[in-house]
């Protein structure tokens, strides 16, 4: 699994993930490590998780296509009159308006160019503002079951509807925003000075109506199909299709530009490793994650669950983190899931490997010339990460009390 990982972060001749995935994934079966039947039930299990991450895919690529990006970019960009202190603040709200509506991958790769692009443009330095793009892209994936690939792996092992999962997150999600805001706004208070200069162009750029309405009306869908127990791919589907096709048919993409969208590669990608996963807890591991995790929700069992699974994804990666937390943590209650999902989910964090999210980011800005300092990096990591996730499970166990 290590192996696997490690290819997928070091992407040797940019050869996609799968290329390691796959065929490990095959030599597990071929081992007998995982029988043809247990694969077999994986992949159904992960199917429409695949599928909705297809879906959203797409959505968001159009959504990029269609300006709606550019124009937040603009937005920020006018409404913070030139101020760094106002850009980050912005810069907040619109990550994490974009990581839970269209996850993080979303934010990471779409939205962290723009904002790069926007403090280009106001003469402000940058930095700030695409490191909030990154820990917003992990700590603010908490909210929707939506905003995180992990999240829809933890919706179903914590037996939530889809408005339940959220109600319950939306406390957590708010505090670990919070302290991102607070630990960044002093982090970074050196670069966070001077007066930005706005120009003229920002007052032109208009947000894409239909789009938006679009992107409106699936959000809703999903808590709709949440209430019927519809799994939320078919919402997905329908945006997607209801923002491509009209593309299609205008010509303003080819079936071609649709099918990279869909990164065919990646989606192999993340059944592979499940796979992989699976081996690799029959032979172990997943005991000894049983053994660590506490069969309770309280307050202290719910902080040791969000601890372990944190330590685990900085080790493994996040996805493989909560593949091997689930068995572990749903026979305790929906609190422990989700409690571990605060630990996959913010603890990546710490390092550069542990998520996929974070190795784009770092490969975004590799590819506009603009390398980032390890040190820094952990550094912010180790102020901002551990309080993050104390505060959010905080905030779960309250929520959870609430609710009862």
């Amino acid at each position: 699994m290590l192996g696997t990982l490690a290819f997928a972060v070091v992407r040797p001749k940019g050869l996609p993930e799968a290329v390691a995935a796959v065929p490990a994934a095959l030599a597990v079966i071929l081992l007998g490590i995982v029988s043809v039947h247990e694969a077999e039930e994986k992949l159904a299990e992960l199917a429409p998780t695949i599928g909705f991450l297809a879906a959203v895919l797409v959505l968001a690529e159009q959504c990029d296509r269609e300006g709606l990006f550019e124009a937040a970019g603009h937005w920020i960009a006018r409404a913070s009159r030139g101020s760094p202190v106002a850009l980050l603040g912005l810069t907040f709200v619109t990550g994490s308006a974009v990581t839970a509506a269209l996850s993080l991958d979303t934010t990471v790769v779409l939205l962290t160019p723009v904002v790069f692009a926007t403090a280009a443009r106001l003469k402000l330095r940058p930095k700030p503002h695409v490191y909030a793009c990154n820990h917003l892209a992990n700590s603010a994936s908490l909210l929707l079951p939506v905003s995180n690939l992990t999240n829809l792996l933890a919706l179903k092992a914590s037996g939530l509807s889809f408005g339940a999962f959220a109600a319950t997150m939306a406390l957590p999600w708010t505090a670990a925003i919070g302290v991102e805001w607070l630990v960044l706004r002093r982090f970074f208070r050196g670069d966070l000075v001077g007066k930005g200069e706005p120009t003229v162009e920002e007052r032109t750029v208009g947000a894409p109506l239909y789009t938006m309405v679009v992107l409106g009306l699936t959000l809703a869908g999903f808590a709709v199909t949440g209430l019927f127990g519809i799994e939320p791919v078919v919402a997905a589907s329908i945006g997607a299709v209801f923002l491509a096709v009209p593309a299609l048919v205008s010509k303003r993409v080819s079936a071609g530009d649709i099918g990279r969208a869909l990164s065919p590669t990646f989606l192999l990608f993340v059944l592979g490793l499940g796979i992989v996963v699976q081996g690799v807890s029959s032979t172990g591991l997943g005991a000894v994650v049983e053994r660590l995790v506490p069969s309770a929700e309280s307050l202290l069992a719910l902080l040791a669950v969000a601890g372990v699974a944190a330590v685990l994804a900085n080790v493994v990666n996040n996805l493989p983190a909560i593949l091997l937390m689930l068995p572990a943590t749903a026979a305790a209650g929906p609190g422990a899931v989700l409690a571990a999902l605060i630990g996959v989910n913010i603890g990546p964090n710490l390092t550069y490997v542990g998520s996929l999210a974070t190795l784009l980011w770092r490969r975004t800005l590799a590819e506009r010339d603009e390398q980032v300092d390890t040190g820094e990096f952990l550094r912010l990591g180790l102020l901002a990460t551990p309080p993050a996730i104390v505060v959010a499970v905080l905030g779960l166990w309250l929520a959870r009390n609430l609710m009862r």
